[in-house]
């Protein structure tokens, strides 16, 4: 029962259904106006046929015929009533005795307008049966003979039905033979690409290492084609990404243990370096200050790439808090590479609230500032900007602006850095940070006058 269910529901199912369905309608379509043409055909005949009958009395001597002969004739033409008139010449009229039913109803096939031609079939084809009409027309083999006909509806009723049923066989045939080829056709050009293109997607979803599961395009120049193309595509360079993020998984892995052991390494290194300080000799004196200051940005080197290959995005804890206070809370720590030397200058207004992860943000700014000044500005200024779209924290510097290569690998961990030593991860983080709260950190300017960055919050989460 359940496949037969999904069988109902799949595409296939579906393409034939719709296109047995639209063959009807168009059958419909053709059907209207078709039965109101075998409805004024039918009239027609019987004019032309009280026409020849009425001839016939006119062709007998003096125009009388025995009541056996006029009694045959009418029921040739099927009416009870035949008149004929014809400009300059005498009237011809056969009837029957007794007189018959009243007429119940009037056609004139001198108003055949197409409406009026397809309403009149519907009536006759639902409501008629038992009346009795009055025709009333221009005989077809005459123009100019008036013919009028008291008749019986029951035989033009009983036509139109059969020819429906006709229709109705015939269009049924009609609509299944179309339909299976449509479908064939269909299936065929669509379902059965579309369902290859399907199991390939999910085969690979299941399985991405799995080269049988890399569609092989088919070569065909329409949309199918080009889907298969790209998917095939897609593909490959997604499985490219999983198998270099692999790699450079367990590498990074490998440098996480290298790194361990090579801060503790150079700890020690810090230590002996300390004491090699106080010695007396000048020429230790003179290097040793050179020495510690490499062995630490060894250290912190390590320390940043431990720290960068371990975390994962942690969770957003929302508060609300002053944007001001948050750049306060930052200038200590910004300023500690260049202290007494470093001014920060908070311009962020009073009234500003942000909602955020105060922490994460407070990182950000943190690593925005220590970059600039770890880069040779001599103040920093936070200042912030409002839209409609967003909240903006400006961060300027004075300076001497960013190289051509680190503006090129901005934001790229180990490449955008812009002073010897550098690991740039400051910014990647940072980046990072703004990306999680659904904004985003931009480089406005940077000249030889200095840098400006923005940090872009979504205007939901300022207040």
């Amino acid at each position: 029962m359940t496949a037969l269910s999904a069988t109902a529901r799949s595409l296939s199912a579906r393409l034939l259904v719709f296109t047995i369905f639209f063959v009807m309608l168009a059958e419909v379509l053709i059907y209207t106006p078709s039965i109101a043409r075998f409805r004024l055909t039918w009239l027609e005949e019987k004019l032309a046929a009280g026409h020849l009958a009425a001839l016939s009395v006119a062709a007998a001597p003096e125009g009388m015929v025995t009541p056996e002969i006029e009694q045959e004739l009418l029921n040739h033409v099927g009416a009870y009533v035949i008149d004929l008139r014809k400009p300059g010449e005498d009237t011809y009229m056969l009837g029957m005795a007794p007189a018959p039913a009243t007429p119940t109803d009037a056609v004139d096939l001198r108003e055949r307008s197409p409406a009026r031609l397809i309403v009149d079939a519907f009536d006759t084809l639902f409501n008629g049966g038992d009346r009795v009409i009055r025709l009333i027309g221009m005989s077809p083999r005459d123009p100019e003979a008036y013919v009028e006909l008291v008749l019986d509806e029951a035989p033009l009723r009983a036509g139109m039905v059969d020819y429906s049923n006709r229709i109705l066989g015939l269009s049924i045939v009609i609509s299944l033979f179309t339909a299976g080829l449509v479908f064939l056709s269909l299936h065929r050009m669509l379902v059965v690409p579309m369902t290859r293109l399907t199991e390939k997607m999910v085969a690979f979803r299941e399985n991405p290492e799995d080269g049988d599961t890399i569609i092989r395009p088919s070569g065909r120049s329409d949309e199918i084609g080009v889907a298969q193309r790209q998917l095939h595509d897609m593909q490959i360079a997604l499985r490219g990404a999983l198998k270099q993020k692999e790699r450079l998984a367990a590498l990074g892995t490998g440098i996480t243990k290298i790194n361990h052991d090579l801060r503790n390494i150079l700890s020690t290194a810090a230590l002996l370096s300390e004491r090699l300080g106080l010695s007396d000799d000048p020429e230790v004196k003179r290097t040793t200050p050179r020495l510690l200051e490499s062995i630490n940005r060894a250290v912190e080197l390590c320390q940043h790439t431990l720290a960068y290959t371990r975390e994962n995005a942690p969770p957003l804890r929302r508060t609300d808090f002053p944007a001001r206070a948050l750049v306060d809370s930052a200038e200590a720590d910004a300023t500690t590479v260049r202290q007494g030397l470093a001014r920060w200058v908070n311009d962020v207004p009073d009234a500003l609230t942000l909602t955020a992860d105060r922490e994460q943000l407070l990182r950000a700014l943190v690593n925005l500032g220590r970059n600039a000044f770890q880069a040779g500005a001599g103040t920093v200024t936070v200042g912030a900007e409002t839209t409609p779209d967003a909240v903006m924290l400006t961060v300027a510097d004075d300076g001497p602006g960013l190289p051509p290569r680190a503006r090129d690998h901005l934001f790229q961990p180990f490449a955008g850095t812009a002073r010897a030593g550098g690991t740039g991860l400051g910014l990647a983080i940072a980046r990072e940070i703004l990306v999680a709260h659904k904004g985003d950190l931009r480089l406005r300017e940077s000249t030889a006058r200095g840098t400006v960055f923005e940090l872009v919050l979504p205007a939901s989460n300022g207040g």
